[in-house]
């Protein structure tokens, strides 16, 4: 048994004596993980990864160091407003991920499929409701949620507003783009500012969210920029990176912390060594927890993941708005996983042409409809764009869907395809 898994038992014991004390074991083990994040960073990275993997730390210890000041929020879920009234980001598909980095979710997840939660439900959703109900997770200010991409919104949020008997709010996006939708969700996002002020007792004043959102704005644009030059430029990567970009230009857009980053990456890629390998880009979540992949893309030269649709799901022209409440409406509207997979695919190339990726992978995540619905017309778009895709099957947060072998061979395979595909084409 590992350190983590011995961790992760101890955790679980302690949360079934007493879920408080269960609780403080959690925060501990985080807070010592980010010293050690803060004062021994992975030497391999870059300093803009390294600053970034203690932000994610630290976010994930907010809820638990202090929940009064804290909101449960789905993953696109503009943000700005709970920033402006102190709540911090508590969100599902990130804390679950720590819980399993943690070694902690298969209680979580057997104790919500007691609860009745169906097998075939997202894991990262399986894993929040289940970590909660047990007691491991704090009792929150308030939820905030959308319907936006993930079917599991609906079932896991309304569930732990009544669980935990605190105040929620919905955002309804509609699946168009269009002007008129853009209005409908920023009159909600207006609501929204109410709500919040009313919780809070803490006032909204329009002038510095519109700040917040310009910061926003000018964000993407930096991490757009350092992607971009990533197509001449090695940046090392770990498996977890890429997946942190899904909350600092999500749920964490707006804050200093996440323009301090853009400007760390920009700065990385500007200094970085030529470019050398085969880049991937990836689509949806990804099992950091793979030993297989780990293998194949832990810091390695050969390989790297440079992107990812998690991290750039709007540009910063589709948000920017004089009008705060209109810029935050446009985050939602013109997200490219709202709508026809279509844009989502289209998007996707976009970004792996500018980044000057070599392949893409389509990661069919376990119980993810949208994305395993489109993973057939996925692989034709991109390789019709001139861009190999391979499919994987698996699940990002939960081993037992995992599927190793088959995972270690394929991705060894395609990696070894492309290698030859861009020594031919060099030549």
């Amino acid at each position: 048994m590992t350190v983590v898994e011995r961790f992760g038992k101890i955790v679980d014991q302690t949360c079934d004596r007493d879920p408080a004390k269960g609780r403080q074991v959690l925060r501990a083990g985080w807070e010592a993980q980010l010293f050690m994040f803060r004062h021994r960073p992975v030497k391999a990275l870059m300093p803009g990864y390294q600053y970034l993997a203690a932000l994610m730390m630290d976010t994930m210890l907010e809820p638990l160091r202090d929940p009064a000041h804290s909101a449960i929020v789905s993953i696109f879920t503009p943000c700005q407003l709970l920033q402006e009234v102190g709540l911090a980001p508590y969100n599902a598909e990130a804390f679950s991920a720590y819980l399993q980095g943690s070694k902690c979710q298969q209680s979580c997840i057997q104790n919500a499929e007691a609860s009745g939660l169906p097998e075939t439900l997202c894991s990262y959703h399986k894993i929040f409701t289940g970590a909660a109900e047990k007691g491991l997770l704090p009792k929150p200010r308030c939820i905030v949620y959308t319907n936006l991409t993930c079917d599991a919104n609906l079932v896991t949020f309304r569930r732990l507003a009544s669980f935990y008997k605190v105040p929620s709010f919905f955002i309804d996006v509609p699946r168009t783009q269009g002007e008129a939708e853009v209005r409908a969700v920023a009159d909600q996002l207006r609501e929204l500012a109410v709500f919040l002020e009313k919780i809070t007792g803490k006032k909204i004043h329009t002038a510095s969210l519109k700040r917040r959102t310009d910061r926003a704005v000018d964000t993407m644009s930096k991490f757009r920029k350092a992607r971009q030059l990533q197509k001449d430029h090695y940046i090392p990567t770990d498996l977890v990176s890429p997946q942190y970009g899904a909350m600092v230009n999500n749920v964490l857009l707006g804050t200093r912390e996440v323009e301090h980053f853009s400007d760390l990456l920009l700065k990385d890629a500007r200094s970085s060594a030529p470019a050398r390998g085969v880049r991937l880009y990836w689509i949806h979540t990804n099992p950091y927890w793979s030993g297989a992949l780990r293998k194949i893309l832990y810091i390695n030269e050969r390989v790297q993941i440079i992107g990812s649709d998690m991290e750039q799901v709007i540009t910063p022209e589709e948000m920017a708005s004089e009008d705060p409440y209109v810029a935050m409406a446009r985050q939602m509207v013109y997200n490219h996983h709202n709508g026809p997979v279509e844009r989502r695919i289209q998007a996707g190339i976009s970004q792996a042409r500018e980044s000057g990726c070599d392949g893409v992978v389509w990661f069919n995540h376990w119980g993810c409809k949208h994305t395993i619905g489109g993973s057939a017309l996925a692989k034709k778009r991109f390789e019709e764009a001139g861009l190999p895709c391979l499919v994987l099957d698996g699940d990002g947060v939960d081993p037992a869907h995992g599927g190793e072998g088959q995972t270690a061979t394929r991705m060894g395979a395609f990696v070894e395809m492309l290698e030859k595909r861009k020594e031919q084409q060099e030549h």
